[in-house]
């Protein structure tokens, strides 16, 4: 073999070594602790909704419910973050929207009042907060369109 070969077969392996080494999705976070059984907080469930019409349907107020499961998710909340996204009727169908915290409301409570804004389409949904900055899943989305 040539030493011309010789240099481009151990230049070859570098450079495959190097992209090997390099590979992976780029994102990069603290770590996470090991999730045991149990030590997850109950998303909430059954979003619902009224409309005051006494302001011509401006105003929401969101209600939840939350159980807490012995089982697979025995952390009590401390309170609930309510995220809203909005988009209007000119927005692109399919185009993605962005959810941005609209309050936190401190357990027992379990209720929220949003003003809405005419011509738009909103999107509500809520997270339970535990200590030490646990989350559970989001609720399911809640679809109002104000027109």
């Amino acid at each position: 073999m040539t030493r011309n070969a010789s240099v481009f077969l151990i230049l070859t392996a570098i450079m495959l070594t190097g992209l090997g080494l390099a590979g992976g999705c780029g994102k990069k976070g603290p770590p996470l602790p090991p999730l045991n059984k149990g030590n997850l907080i109950a998303a909430p469930a059954g979003l619902g909704y009224t409309l005051d019409e006494r302001l011509n349907g401006s105003r929401i107020t969101l209600t939840w419910a939350h159980a807490v499961d012995p089982e697979n998710a025995k952390i009590p909340p401390e309170g609930f973050e309510i995220f809203v996204a909005t988009k209007d009727a000119a927005g692109c169908e399919g185009c993605p929207f962005i959810f941005k915290s609209a309050g936190i409301v401190p357990m027992p409570k379990m209720e929220f009042t949003y003003d809405l804004g005419p011509d738009l389409k909103y999107y509500f949904r809520i997270q339970a907060m535990g200590k030490n900055d646990v989350r559970s899943k989001f609720s399911k989305t809640l679809n109002i369109d104000k027109k």
